[in-house]
C-alpha cells in the first residue's frame, strides 16, 4: 500500500507538467511542403553490383528544371557516397551553366537536362573502396552568380539509396 501511495505522490507533479497548461506543449501540425519545381526525375546507377576494378560507377541523373529560373544560371548536381562505417566518404559534384529554351518549348512542359557523375571507387584518401553496402545521396541545386559568389536559389528533394560494392 505504501509503495502505491508513494508512486501516486511522485506521479502527480509529472502529470501536472504534461497538461495543456504545463510546460510540455504539443507541436502545432503543419501542412506538408509542396514539392519544388526543380526535381530529380530519374536516377540510374550502373553497373550494379559495383566492382571498382571494372571501371567507374555512373550516376545518370535526369533533372526537371522550373519554368522560371528567377536569376539562377548554374545547375549543380552532387552526390555524397559513404561507407557502412561512415569513415570513408567521397563527394562528387558537377556544375554547368543552364538556360531555359525558347518560350514555345517551355509551354509544352518543364524543360529537362541529363548529366552524369562518375565514382572511381576511391574514398576521400584515394584508397580503393572495400566491399560492403555504401549509401549515397544525390542533390540538385540551382545557383545564381552574385558578387559574393554562387547563391542557392532552389533545391530539389534529395534521392537516397545504397550501392553494393563487391
Amino acid at each position: 500500500m505504501r509503495n502505491w501511495l508513494l508512486g501516486l505522490v511522485l506521479a502527480l507533479p509529472l502529470t501536472a507538467l504534461l497538461t495543456d497548461d504545463g510546460l510540455a506543449k504539443a507541436k502545432p501540425s503543419r501542412a506538408p511542403r509542396p514539392e519544388p519545381e526543380l526535381k530529380v526525375l530519374e536516377l540510374n546507377i550502373r553497373p550494379l553490383p559495383y566492382q571498382p576494378s571494372n571501371g567507374p560507377l555512373e550516376f545518370a541523373v535526369t533533372v526537371q528544371l522550373p519554368k522560371e529560373l528567377n536569376g539562377a544560371t548554374i545547375l549543380e548536381v552532387s552526390s555524397l557516397i559513404s561507407s557502412p562505417s561512415k569513415t570513408s566518404l567521397r563527394f562528387l559534384s558537377h556544375r554547368q551553366p543552364v538556360e531555359l529554351p525558347a518560350r514555345t518549348a517551355v509551354a509544352a512542359g518543364n524543360p529537362t537536362l541529363s548529366l552524369r557523375l562518375s565514382w572511381d571507387g576511391q574514398d576521400h584518401r584515394k584508397q580503393q573502396a572495400g566491399p560492403g553496402t555504401y549509401s549515397y545521396e544525390v542533390r540538385v541545386k540551382l545557383l545564381a552568380e552574385t558578387e559574393k559568389g554562387p547563391r542557392t536559389m532552389m533545391v530539389a528533394w534529395p534521392k537516397r539509396g545504397t550501392v553494393d560494392v563487391k
